[in-house]
């Protein structure tokens, strides 16, 4: 008997191949954040907002400095792209975010638009290997915005499936208006749970989920704690559902915790993982002293990169792995003959 293999779009396919490493896995930095950095450095700075410039250079050391360790680097194009690209060797892979970081907040909840003047045109017009597409959602939010972040979602996609380019797809929940962020803590596995299931149809042609740990993101227990099986079975449970590869995002955890939810995420057969602040965060708390910033990150976040990547090269899955693909490298859908004719 033989197996046919999986056939994807040549442009995604290529995508999904530059992102990764050459083992197949998913080691992705992130420096596209925008509001958790502009708290912090208006506060130090005495400002009502973030300098630009603050902004910028410190986006510009990251990318100088956690490149080498990644196999792709994640970036919004208004604040990163701009000085930061030059710092991002050729052969890494390259990710553009979508989403603006202003929602239009309602007495029902947040609703996202794209960054303004961006698009996924252009971010595959200046050869960016994904989009991402950042979407908060509860599923107990007004059935108006539920709609409005399905379509926001379902655009893009439909839109990243027309210029042929990687769909990545970061889902994350948040506390509704009026509502005790604390109150979330001991509902989140079924909120968590709750936010994926609407993406979760493979004809949306999402290629990548980034998802949030569906349990604790401090204080996350050992994985092999008598706490651990519960755990592990709410990370089983969230990969069953997704009908692609996925990846592990920090959601603003410690370096130790985040590690630890690995552990989780690559039993349940994650690629990898594509993080920002469990990576930088400790050489970030230096700003402004930007001297102290760069030494952390030549130190305590490459060490922290290095654990990770140990991880991910010990127990990740490759991208390929998952059963969408049955652990065999996918093909250009092409055909002999017919190609590039009936392409695009």
């Amino acid at each position: 008997m033989t197996s046919t293999r999986q056939s994807v779009s040549p442009g995604k396919l290529w995508g999904m191949r530059r992102l990764a490493d050459e083992k197949g896995l998913w080691k992705m930095v992130a420096i596209d954040q925008r509001t958790p950095m502009f708290g912090p450095i208006a506060a130090k700075r005495g400002t009502t907002t973030a300098p630009t410039e603050d902004v910028v250079r410190v986006k510009q050391l990251l990318a100088r400095h956690l490149t080498a360790q990644s196999s792709a680097l994640l970036m919004d194009p208004h604040l990163a792209y701009p000085d930061s690209i030059g710092e991002l060797p050729a052969h890494r892979g390259l990710m553009l975010s979508h989403e603006h970081s202003e929602t239009e907040n309602t007495p029902g909840g947040r609703k996202s638009v794209p960054i303004p003047g961006w698009s996924v045109a252009k971010a595959r017009r200046i050869g960016a290997d994904a989009v991402k597409v950042l979407v908060w959602y509860r599923a107990d939010a007004a059935p108006d915005v539920r709609a409005h972040q399905e379509a926001f979602v379902r655009a893009a996609a439909e839109e990243c499936a027309k210029h042929d380019i990687v769909m990545l797809l970061e889902v994350l929940v948040y506390p509704l208006p009026g509502e005790d962020p604390a109150t979330l803590v001991p509902r989140r596995t079924q909120l968590v749970i709750d936010s994926i299931r609407p993406f979760c149809d493979p004809a949306l042609g999402i290629d990548i989920y980034k998802l949030e740990p569906p349990g604790p993101i401090s204080g996350v227990p050992a994985s092999d704690s008598k706490d651990a099986a519960a755990l592990q079975k709410a990370y089983d449970q969230m990969a069953a559902m997704v009908p692609g590869p996925w990846v592990m995002l920090s959601a603003g955890a410690g370096a130790d915790d985040f590690e630890q939810s690995l552990h989780y995420a690559y039993r349940s057969g994650a690629s990898g993982y594509l993080a920002g602040r469990a990576i930088w965060s400790e050489a970030f708390d230096a700003f402004p002293d930007y001297g102290k910033l760069e030494t952390l990150l030549k130190t305590r976040s490459r060490d922290i990169l290095d654990r990770l990547n140990a991880l991910t090269d010990a127990k990740a899955a490759r991208w390929y792995d998952h059963r969408l693909f049955g652990g065999q490298n996918p093909v250009p859908a092409v055909e002999l003959g017919e190609f590039p004719h009936n392409y695009g």
